[in-house]
């Protein structure tokens, strides 16, 4: 079975849908609370009934792991494969047509993160999709990526997702780092800002605050370490978290080992 072809097909499908009310009032139509938490809008649903519609078409057996719909088993082996989905990454920028979202799907032979087989990030706005599958390497439009060599926090541009009701507690955790650190950056989807950080347009991304479900980057997990990049837990542990809508976890995604360093220091100081 192709499974990026399939995920490529897909991605293509939810985009259509997504696009079909970006930015529009019925975008933010709500739908009760999903999976993963939060309340499940029209283009959420909408995205996801769109990639269930292509998967069907192509009779996979398989479990379904939503943010929306939440663990699902679908056909006669569903213990096959899992695929793992945020059908709209971004959900706040899509409701108010702000250009920084995306479709997220993966595969694995399993219901945990390392075993992520193949993976894609599809933006919703532009033609850009960034694709992964294990020990093949990672691209963005077919074109092969790697991070950048940046090791400096000075000159790094480093995003960090503040949203949180806790903000005095993360900014103080995080403050030896914006002293350091004089480029930061945050576009609301965290799953692209991984891919960022895959493709050399930014230097790292970091998230401690413990918020982040695993839907969110269990693609951009795969394509930020085939990149040739780190993506491991503030205390530098394999991010081996159960393959769930409710699991949630901190990050810090860097594109080398140095950089990845200097960050850790600032946050244990």
């Amino acid at each position: 079975m192709n499974w990026l072809e399939i995920l490529q097909e897909c991605a293509q499908k939810m985009r259509k849908e997504a696009r079909k009310v970006y930015g529009s009032p019925r975008a933010a139509f709500g739908f009760g609370v999903g999976a993963g938490g939060d309340t499940s809008k029209r283009i959420d649903l909408a995205a996801e009934k769109a990639l269930i519609d292509c998967l069907g078409k192509h009779e996979i057996s398989y479990t379904l792991v939503s943010e929306e719909a939440g663990t699902k088993q679908i056909g006669l082996v569903p213990s096959e494969y899992y695929v793992i989905t945020d059908p709209v990454d971004g959900t706040t920028n899509a409701v108010r047509g702000l250009p920084f979202s995306a479709n997220v799907i993966a595969v694995s032979r399993s219901p945990w993160l390392k075993d992520v087989e193949t993976a894609i990030v599809s933006d919703i706005v532009h033609e850009v999709t960034y694709t992964a599958q294990k020990n093949v390497g990672a691209f963005k439009n077919g074109e092969r990526i790697t991070p950048s060599k940046t090791v400096n926090l000075e000159d790094a541009i480093i995003g960090i997702d503040l949203n949180t009701i806790k903000i005095d507690d993360i900014v103080t955790r995080l403050g030896d780092l914006f002293k350091v650190g004089k480029h930061f950056r945050h576009f609301g989807a965290n799953a692209q800002e991984i891919c960022y950080v895959a493709d050399g347009s930014t230097d790292a991304f970091v998230d401690i605050r413990g918020k982040l479900r695993v839907t969110d980057m269990v693609a951009s997990y795969l394509i930020i370490r085939e990149a040739g990049g780190i993506i491991v837990s503030p205390k530098g542990e394999e991010l081996n978290v159960p393959l769930a809508a409710t699991q949630r976890l901190s990050f810090i995604a860097a594109s080398n080992r140095k950089l990845y360093e200097a960050i850790k220091e600032t946050l244990n100081s």
